[in-house]
């Protein structure tokens, strides 16, 4: 069963205009989840807010936001002065413009979601606008306001439906000239390279949703399924360092190389 959606409005270009519906593409559901408990009474802890010089409990109305000028030196904005900067929240996502669909780097995407026409009397015009993106090679660049904030947002074609990406602010990403400019100009030895590559094509395999499985996570619930049941749980034994010291790259090349060429056993 599809979930429901936490979005509901309009998808708009130009004069064209039809309803929309959207739910986040991805869940955190199924993650286990703990609470921090009292270990000598069993009974939950509760999190408060206290004054940092006091000690005292700060109730949810005198709790304020503070932008700090200087050390222990703070200015409070009031919610008002605050909500007075946001622009209006909208629920049209009118699309303003188009970019190249490669030209749009994948350090900018920040939440995916799916986008899907709301009213069967709309499904053509999401179509056409759908099928001109993917005819295009184009993605749809507008604004929404999500989570509370105005985001710039990226629709981008998929299947019968629209992939709906937020995107991250631009002072958010670092340029990372800053950090890759150090590296030096060195090349691989051909020979090198050849076993490299020998080595990439004998581990490459069919992409698959398996490939990113949470382990820690099966062996949480294996863990929780165990104390269910009264038994204790066998805990993982640390793995042993590695003793394995090669320093030429030609002979970890080659090692490598030939394990991966060994018949693999069952």
């Amino acid at each position: 069963m599809a979930p429901r959606s936490f979005w509901k409005g309009y998808l708009k270009l130009s004069l064209v205009t039809c309803p929309v519906a959207m739910v986040p593409a991805t869940t955190d559901n199924e993650k286990v989840r703990f609470h921090t408990l009292n270990r000598a009474t069993g009974n939950r802890v509760v999190s408060q807010y206290v004054d940092g010089e006091t000690g005292d409990v700060v109730e949810d109305d005198d709790q304020a936001k503070g932008y700090e000028r200087g050390e222990d030196d703070y200015l409070l904005l009031e919610d008002d002065e605050i909500a007075s900067v946001a622009l209006e929240s909208t629920r049209t996502i009118d699309i303003e413009s188009f970019v190249p669909r490669e030209d749009v780097d994948w350090i900018w995407y920040d939440k995916p979601h799916y986008l899907v026409p709301d009213d069967p009397v709309g499904e053509e015009a999401f179509a056409v606008i759908r099928d001109a993106m993917g005819s295009t090679g184009t993605v749809g660049i507008s604004r929404l306001v999500l989570y509370r904030r105005e985001r710039a947002v990226m629709l981008k074609p998929r299947d019968k439906g629209i992939e709906l990406w937020t995107l991250h602010f631009g002072d958010e990403i670092r340029e990372s000239g800053a950090y890759f400019e150090a590296i030096g100009g060195a090349e691989g030895d051909p020979k090198l390279m050849e076993m490299m590559q020998a080595l990439i094509e004998a581990r490459t395999i069919e992409w698959s949703p398996s490939l990113v499985s949470d382990p820690v996570q099966e062996k949480l619930l294996e863990i929780i399924a165990a104390k269910k049941k009264g038994k204790k749980p066998a805990l993982a034994k640390p793995r042993p360092k590695s003793e394995d010291n090669v320093v030429s790259i030609f002979d970890a090349l080659k090692r490598s190389l030939s394990a991966e060429t060994k018949p693999k056993k069952g």
